[in-house]
């Protein structure tokens, strides 16, 4: 019997995974270096929506996770959209990469046609009339490295969430300013420790702009997509929040 009632969890969650994957709506959006594949959760109830660029982790978009996200945002007053500026010959090199050198080198070669991916995603969603010229990112560990370099100095990037990551190792480009920042790190980041999201607090600080720091205790660098935990959950809302309030100004 406990077996049965393990295996008929498993299916359940297998069936809410596949249809909250399969309610996205999906397009593609041309781009410098090609098209980009981008999901939406569908629009918001109010009349405009501001616009949320989601950006994933080294391993893309494949955690049922990132829908939960999604819903949390777009319950905010947010239309959601997971951009794919992960190819999947990036995902598979990146998988097979062997070491965190090799990882590293290949971030480093694709970095400036994410960035570049990222810039022309944010200003096409931003000419949208559904949007009202309101942008926001959300990147998450690689995806916050890359949504760091690619909104720094940006116009038509409005507000910006960072969670465990920040500007990718060797950056060397002036930041002379960025979009009001909200970092959000768990305190047991072995991957980047929580001294480096209270280094880019100071940076963001003495750049003027507004920038808060929200630590999760006992925190692992994946605690952010740990579906169905309370600090998860927490950090979701928290995101989601902060990009509502600025951007539905």
């Amino acid at each position: 019997m406990r077996l049965f009632s393990i295996i008929i969890t498993a299916l359940s969650l297998f069936s809410v995974g596949a249809t909250a994957q399969s309610s996205r709506q999906q397009f593609t959006v041309p781009t410098t270096n090609g098209a980009v594949l981008v999901e939406s959760f569908g629009d918001c109830a109010n009349a405009t929506c501001p616009a949320v660029l989601i950006l994933s982790g080294s391993r893309g978009f494949g955690a049922s996770v990132y829908g939960e996200i999604g819903q949390t945002l777009r319950a905010a007053g947010l239309n959601a959209y997971l951009v794919h500026i992960l190819s999947a010959a990036d995902l598979d090199a990146i998988a097979t990469a062997g070491s965190a050198r090799a990882r590293i080198t290949h971030y480093a070669q694709r970095l400036p046609d994410w960035i570049s991916a990222v810039q022309d995603v944010a200003a096409y969603l931003d000419s949208r009339p559904r949007h009202d010229g309101k942008v926001g990112v959300l990147g998450i560990s690689l995806g916050a490295q890359i949504a760091a370099a690619a909104s720094a100095g940006r116009s038509d990037i409005d507000a910006l969430v960072l969670v465990d990551g920040g500007f990718p190792s060797g950056y060397s480009q002036p930041v002379h300013s960025l979009p009001p920042l909200h970092l959000i790190w768990g305190s047991a980041d072995q991957t980047f420790p929580l001294s480096i999201g209270r280094e880019l607090q100071r940076m963001a600080q003495q750049l003027g702009g507004p920038v808060t720091l929200d630590v999760y205790e006992g925190g692992a660098h994946d605690f952010f997509l740990k579906s169905g935990t309370r600090s998860a959950g927490a950090a979701h809302q928290s995101a989601a929040e902060f990009l509502a309030g600025y951007l539905s100004r």
